[in-house]
């Protein structure tokens, strides 16, 4: 079994993995890799859909799944992923390509036809091809969101694609019930980071809420549309919130299809009464009337790049009542990380002092520090590991203390590198 290197490994974005069975090609994941604004998307390194027997897309975000329909611009293969998946997948590229208009090499005709080769399958559904077998197993990150396992001859592959090991309010834990792996290819994302646990998080975010509700205030929680959103408005109903919660932006259309699929979610009826509770948006003119009394508005994007976050944003951020709550990852040149550093907005044509509190809370869906350990203790055999999906330090740091700890032949690899097992 040879496993080929196809997005850049050292870093959070373009993901790609060839596993090549004895001439059986599986291509895990397929991803685009956004760049600073103004520079071009990045892609994993090309391959001839004609040579691919099978295409695994382990979860919907883009840097997993946004590249997967240039693999249908001149050919056809089959593609496999839960049905949450699929769906989110399609609602993501979808918007990605509206979003980005002509910046991608494919368009709407590639993604339909992505969409006719889907075959959905569920966890533990094993699916044979030429000398493969996988299955895909939970992973706890986001709602159909699969690890991979893959076994070909005597050798078994493990993908952890991005995991959780504990999940989360919304989410099952990961399933790392696997046996014996030969090679396991695990993300590295926060491997040197330890994070505040889940329920500490979630106690602070309500205390904030209550704050900014005593003094009159709105408080913005610009959030992830896909299972960030859900998961704060479940902290909130969860904790006798008493106060009005509104949802908007592409989280409503998410929250749709989470309630096609609630057998792959943690407590379905948690889900249905949170959502259920709250305020939908579904037009312009209900957003400022839905702001007349103090509540919690939840709505994408995370990071404040566009949608209707910018609205909210320039609504509330100069009022010193209200609040802001950012609960996702801010990366680097993004608006939210901005607002973080300085305490600015870009406003009425100019950076502006924000008056509204902003407070960061960890809400992260990826395995921390002691989270990873514990995945690699729970991997049983001697496999070899690589270290992938984390900047470069990261990923050469990790890879280097699973060698001392473990005694395990690990590495980060580089895009093009082959490992053999």
């Amino acid at each position: 079994m040879n496993v080929k290197v196809l997005g850049a490994a050292n870093e959070v974005g373009r993901s790609g993995f060839l596993v090549d069975c004895d001439g059986t090609k599986i291509l895990l994941d397929y991803g685009v890799l956004f760049g600073r604004r103004g520079s071009p998307p990045e892609y994993p390194v090309h391959v001839k859909p004609k040579d691919l027997d099978a295409i695994i897309i382990t979860h919907a975000h883009l840097d997993h799944s946004g590249n997967v329909p240039s693999l249908f611009v001149s050919g056809n293969t089959d593609v496999y992923a839960t049905p949450p998946t699929f769906d989110l997948s399609k609602l993501l590229i979808e918007d990605m390509l509206k979003i980005e208009k002509n910046a991608h090499p494919f368009d709407l005709p590639e993604v339909n036809n992505m969409m006719k080769n889907a075959k959905e399958i569920g966890y533990k559904q094993k699916v044979t091809k030429g000398n493969a077998t996988f299955e895909l197993r939970e992973s706890g990150h986001v709602i159909g969101g699969s690890t991979v396992l893959v076994e070909s001859g005597k050798k078994r592959l493990f993908y952890t694609g991005d995991i959780k090991i504990h999940g989360s309010r919304m989410l099952r834990e990961a399933d790392l019930d696997v046996g014996d792996i030969d090679l396991l290819i695990t993300e590295s994302t926060y491997s040197q980071t330890e994070q505040i646990p889940r329920k500490e998080s979630e106690k602070q975010l309500i205390e904030f809420a209550n704050e900014v509700m005593d003094r009159k205030g709105t408080l913005f929680i610009p959030s992830f549309s896909v299972e960030r959103s859900q998961e704060i408005a479940c902290i909130l109903k969860n904790a006798n919130f008493k106060h009005k919660i509104i949802m908007d932006g592409m989280a409503l259309k998410v929250n749709e299809i989470m309630f096609r699929h609630p057998d792959y979610l943690r407590d379905p009826k948690i889900f249905a009464d949170a959502i259920n509770s709250a305020v939908s948006i579904k037009e312009h003119g209900e957003r400022k009337r839905a702001m007349e009394e103090p509540c919690v508005v939840i709505s994408p994007a995370g990071m404040l790049v566009g949608g209707n976050a910018v609205y909210y944003l320039q609504q509330l951020a100069f009022d010193e009542r209200n609040g802001i709550a950012l609960v996702s990852y801010q990366g680097e040149g993004t608006p939210g990380r901005k607002l973080l550093e300085t305490g600015k907005v870009s406003a009425r044509g100019k950076d502006l002092n924000v008056l509204a509190e902003v407070k960061q809370f960890e809400f992260s869906g990826h395995s921390d520090r002691n989270e990873l350990f514990e995945l690699i203790k729970k991997i049983n055999g001697s496999p070899k590991v690589l270290t992938v999906h984390g900047d470069t330090e990261s990923c050469e740091k990790f890879a280097q203390e699973i060698h001392e700890k473990f005694g395990l032949e690990a590495h980060a690899p580089a895009v093009n590198e082959t490992i053999t097992v």
